[in-house]
């Protein structure tokens, strides 16, 4: 009986408690930020591009880390069940934290005046980013890949 009961605790991952996943998506989201970040200084900054196109595409650049990393790492749930309908879950998400992160942006970028304004602009994705980053956790953990 003791053999059969290791051999199906060997079988089920170790589950991660809600803790360990919040460190670890805070963990991977700096990672994934670095990325977002540095594409929206380099064509903001670099290129010249506006705002608007640097922070939408850096946002794109940066979530698709952030879907294969969190899919694997943190959210056991990600690989059960139905992974197509989770992957449009995640899409879906994903949509609309781009228009609350884009659109804070942009809001404050406006509000501010921050355009030409370093350290203003990065403040503005700061915030952006961290709405983002919180309801992004809140919905992949008890929406998309719930255990």
């Amino acid at each position: 009986m003791a053999v059969a009961e290791a051999q199906t605790d060997q079988a089920e991952p170790k589950r991660l408690g809600v803790v360990n996943q919040l460190i670890r998506f805070v963990l991977i989201g700096g990672g994934c930020a670095v990325i977002d970040f540095g594409t929206y200084s380099l064509m903001l900054g670099v290129l010249g591009w506006p705002v608007w196109l640097s922070r939408g595409i850096s946002f794109i650049l940066g979530t698709s880390a952030s879907y294969l990393i969190n899919r694997k790492l943190t959210f056991q749930g990600a690989n059960t069940g139905n992974t197509k309908a989770k992957a449009g879950g995640f899409a879906l998400v994903y949509i609309v934290t781009f228009f609350v992160n884009w659109g804070t942006n942009q809001l404050l970028v406006m509000m501010t005046g921050a355009e030409g304004t370093p350290w203003l602009v990065t403040l503005c994705w700061i915030v952006g980013q961290g709405l983002g980053t919180l309801i992004n956790f809140v919905m992949l953990k008890w929406v998309v890949f719930r255990d």
